[in-house]
């Protein structure tokens, strides 16, 4: 290869690495529904502390006895330990509730977890924690 294919190439690889931070990070209007808000009542099963955005995996039973995992996307962990949270905010078993937004496509997640924007999370104490959404975050776009 001459040196000028080559300055070429590495001049389109460094573009495309550039790229994917930006198509992995979504604004929270293409994803969320802001009018439609739930409350959720459950078990905390999985905390994911990690980046783009913390992720909560919150197990409930509905007045059906059917129980259902939501994957409750959260702020980044940076944002999070800003406020005064930590991966330890948050442990398995904890009884939480949980405000959020709904996905718009209201599908499940590859995991099967229903998927929504948590906007705030309050222990079985009263005490708040993960308060905020990413639809707090000023857009990166």
């Amino acid at each position: 290869m001459t040196r000028a294919s080559l300055t070429i190439l590495f001049a389109a690889c460094g573009m495309a690495l550039t790229a994917l931070p930006a198509s992995a990070h979504h604004s929270f209007q293409a994803e969320y529904d802001g009018s439609k808000v739930v409350t959720i009542k459950g078990v905390v099963k999985k905390v994911a502390w990690v980046n783009p955005h913390a992720y909560v995996y919150v197990e409930s039973t509905g007045l059906d006895g059917k129980v259902t995992t939501w994957a409750f996307e959260s702020l980044s962990p940076n944002a999070l330990a800003i406020r005064g949270w930590s991966r330890n905010s948050l442990k398995e078993g904890d009884q939480v509730t949980v405000e959020a937004y709904l996905a718009k496509d209201g599908k499940p997640l590859a995991d099967g977890s229903l998927h929504a924007n948590s906007r705030l999370i309050i222990l079985a104490d009263g005490r708040k924690v993960f308060a905020g959404s990413s639809a707090d975050e000023p857009s990166t776009k």
